[in-house]
């Protein structure tokens, strides 16, 4: 049960992530979550919606995941280690916050799922 709702809180930022890359980016609000100045963020939004498509794949294997229950188990195992390599990578060439937001949620739930 724990394991399960750290999986769906996992899937929940990243669907956040998805709105904020392919909604949000261009504006006050997309500029502060990222720390954007206007200028680059309008050079960059086609890259952004592209990664927020990306993150959108890593909350749809999530969901699939608790979608078949036991059954997924292994779609769960796999798609949070992408989601903590992912984070791993976006803190060593961002910035260390998405270490905070994306790689601790997913080992926390990682834990709680192999021991489940």
């Amino acid at each position: 049960m724990i394991a399960n709702v750290l999986v769906g809180l996992v899937a929940l930022i990243h669907l956040y992530i998805v709105y904020l890359e392919m909604v949000l980016w261009d504006t006050p609000r997309g500029h502060k979550a990222f720390s954007l100045t206007p200028e680059f963020a309008s050079a960059s939004k086609v890259l952004a919606a592209n990664q927020g498509l990306y993150n959108g794949f890593l909350a749809a294997g999530l969901i699939w995941g608790l979608y078949l229950g036991e059954a997924g188990f292994q779609i769960k195992m796999f798609f949070l280690l992408c989601v903590a390599i992912a984070g791993l990578y976006g803190a060593a060439t961002v910035g260390r916050k998405i270490l905070f937001i994306q790689t601790v949620p997913a080992a926390l739930a990682l834990i709680a799922l192999a021991l489940s």
